[in-house]
């Protein structure tokens, strides 16, 4: 069985930028992706603070760019669910829905997904008016009310988006302030579409077959108000996806992957990057710079070892 120097498990800003890094140091490099490379940012319409773009790019176009930057460097790219690494095994094993395949070092670059509310009907109406994606289902929802749920700078900057297709936003946020940069609040305060809620929770998202409306609750005084909506958007925060290591890397309180400063794990060989990692920030630009770090190591690791 062919054996890669190195194998980076999830194709996103930080995986890509490994298997960039990687690649152009002649190491034999594979990226895994379960979905699509790009991860989040793929699916984020507009990124403005990310440099070398004067006035802002599509993530979905940052994303492929950085693709075929990384390609062009000899960067192998596989669809495939990993649902295991064997990290105790040199070479060590990567165990994915397609098979095994074997890595001299490993950078886990997985990402994270959008956290949940785990209300009633949000479950159950995934699909049917509740999205975690406005680039994705935005254009659904035309002339329609929605409710968003969030004021962080992901959720105001999404529900901005939103605002080209609805009629109008009620946005919902449980602290007593909105935390979004203060350029996309000023935004959102300006635009005539978006409502904002402070110091209020969802309880319940409700309908028949599809979204009709959410119950919302004020923490202030306990009042609860029914808001009548054709859509629910949620961003509440990210869940790194660390689960399918069963617990063979030591995580903080959410998930996150604790490394030193060199990206390196407790285990020789194995390094995190971008927002699967233990952090406080979130962005494409760290990530960027989690997995070029990442990279460099596993490099120096491989060449101790061989």
């Amino acid at each position: 069985m062919s054996v890669y120097d190195l194998i980076v498990i999830g194709g996103g800003p930080a995986g890509l930028t490994a298997g960039l890094y990687a690649s152009r140091a002649q190491m034999k490099t594979l990226v895994l992706e379960r979905m699509m490379t790009g991860g989040q940012a793929a699916s984020t319409e507009w990124i403005e603070n990310y440099p070398g773009f004067e006035q802002g790019v599509s993530g979905a176009e940052l994303a492929s760019k950085m693709e075929a930057q990384a390609r062009r460097f000899g960067l192998e790219i596989a669809t495939a669910a990993v649902t295991d690494v064997r990290t105790d095994e040199k070479p060590m094993s990567v165990v994915t829905d397609g098979g095994e395949i074997l890595a001299r070092s490993l950078i886990i670059a997985t990402g994270s997904d959008p956290k949940k509310l785990n209300v009633p009907g949000e479950a159950e109406f995934r699909g049917k008016g509740v999205s975690y994606c406005a680039t994705c289902d935005g254009p659904f929802f035309k002339e329609k009310d929605v409710v968003t749920v969030g004021g962080g700078s992901s959720g105001v900057q999404e529900s901005l988006y939103l605002t080209r297709f609805v009629k109008s936003i009620r946005l919902v946020e449980f602290t007593d302030r909105l935390n979004a940069e203060k350029i996309l609040q000023q935004r959102a305060r300006e635009n005539g579409k978006i409502s904002v809620f402070l110091s209020h929770r969802v309880i319940s998202i409700n309908g028949a077959k599809k979204v009709e409306s959410v119950t919302v609750e004020n923490r202030a005084d306990g009042t609860r108000s029914d808001f009548r909506a054709d859509g629910v958007f949620i961003w509440v925060g990210l869940k790194p996806n660390s689960e399918f290591l069963n617990g063979r890397l030591p995580l903080d309180a959410i998930g996150g992957i604790l490394t030193d400063a060199d990206m390196a794990t407790n285990i020789p060989g194995v390094f995190a990057a971008g927002d699967v990692r233990a952090k406080t920030v979130r962005q494409v630009s760290t990530a960027v710079g989690d997995a070029t770090i990442a990279a460099e190591s596993a490099l120096h690791y491989v060449e101790s070892v061989l």
